[in-house]
């Protein structure tokens, strides 16, 4: 943490891979609460769209009347960070998804979901990550990837090979960043404590 700064860390708890978030960013010496109500998305500095089912995500949002409430957050500077479906719920456009699905536009991208296949072509792989120090192990989940990026947005790792080589599966544009994998199964922090820093960095006036 810097200059003993402990920023308050929300994660979107609607769906999906909640608490597997949760436990990561406790570790990384956030805290850490679960964001289901506009009271609690007001209290936190950074706020995390977990892995899970980017629609059915979508829709709890309208239903919990947060849709707009993150979207507005997220325009006025919240720091926020997405995993798999939350890539795809922080994109400006989604390709292979349901019409009625919204994004949030938290990053200037087009997202194609499931653009890896299904549950059963699922997989790992060693990827090099813009920041960090030796490479991320991956972990793809019916996981999506990036067809474009804009030119605000730096990209910070690609598949690096096999059929997919090259696709790009995890961005930053600003204070907002997405991965397509999931870190927060493999027990490497290194992902989330970039976050964590994201959000301290400007509490800290650095």
């Amino acid at each position: 943490m810097l200059d003993g700064v402990k920023p308050r860390i929300g994660v979107l708890a609607l769906q999906g891979d909640v608490r597997e978030h949760l436990h990561a960013l406790e570790a990384c010496g956030a805290d850490v609460v679960p964001v289901r109500r506009e009271s609690e998305l007001a209290a936190v500095d950074g706020l995390v769209l977990p892995g899970g089912e980017s629609t059915t995500i979508s829709k709890l949002l309208e239903v919990f009347d947060l849709l707009e409430p993150v979207r507005q957050r997220l325009r006025d500077g919240l720091p926020a960070y997405g995993s798999c479906a939350g890539m795809i719920l922080l994109a400006s456009e989604v390709l292979d998804t349901r019409p009625d699905m919204k994004p949030l536009h938290g990053i200037d991208m087009t997202v194609r979901r499931n653009a890896f296949g299904r549950q059963v072509d699922s997989f790992e792989a060693d990827v090099d990550f813009a920041g960090l120090d030796g490479p991320v192990r991956a972990v793809f989940i019916r996981a999506p990837w990036v067809e474009r990026a804009g030119d605000g947005v730096e990209v910070l790792a690609r598949v690096p090979a096999g059929p997919a080589a090259g696709r790009i599966v995890a961005v930053r544009q600003g204070n907002v960043m997405a991965t397509s994998f999931h870190p927060e199964v493999t027990g490497d922090l290194r992902v989330h404590k970039l976050f964590v820093d994201t959000v301290v960095r400007p509490r800290a006036g650095v």
